[in-house]
C-alpha cells in the first residue's frame, strides 16, 4: 500500500476555517464548545471537534452556523487550491 486515496483522486478537498468559527461564536457570546452546542443544537462531542478543528461540518452544521453566528459557509470550508492542483 502506498498510502494513497484512488477514491478522492481528481476531487478537491475543502479546508475548514476553525478560528472563523471560533471567533464568530464568542461574538454571540459562545464562548466555549457546549454553549455552540446548545447554539447549534448539535451533540456536545459533534460541537468540540468542530471548535478544536477534528473535524469539518455537515451542509446542516454549516447552514446552523450562518444561522446564529452570521458567517456563510463559503467563509467557513474555503476550496484547498494545492489539493485541486
Amino acid at each position: 500500500m502506498d498510502g494513497s486515496y484512488p477514491a478522492m483522486e481528481g476531487k478537491s478537498a475543502a479546508m475548514y476555517d476553525r478560528s472563523a468559527l471560533v471567533t464568530a461564536a464568542r461574538k454571540a457570546g459562545d464562548l466555549t464548545p457546549s454553549d455552540a452546542a446548545r447554539t447549534l443544537k448539535v451533540a456536545r462531542n459533534t460541537a468540540w471537534r468542530l471548535w478544536h478543528g477534528r473535524t469539518a461540518p455537515s451542509a446542516r452544521v454549516a447552514a446552523a452556523v450562518e444561522s446564529a453566528y452570521g458567517l456563510p459557509a463559503s467563509q467557513l470550508i474555503t476550496p484547498n487550491v494545492e489539493a485541486a492542483a
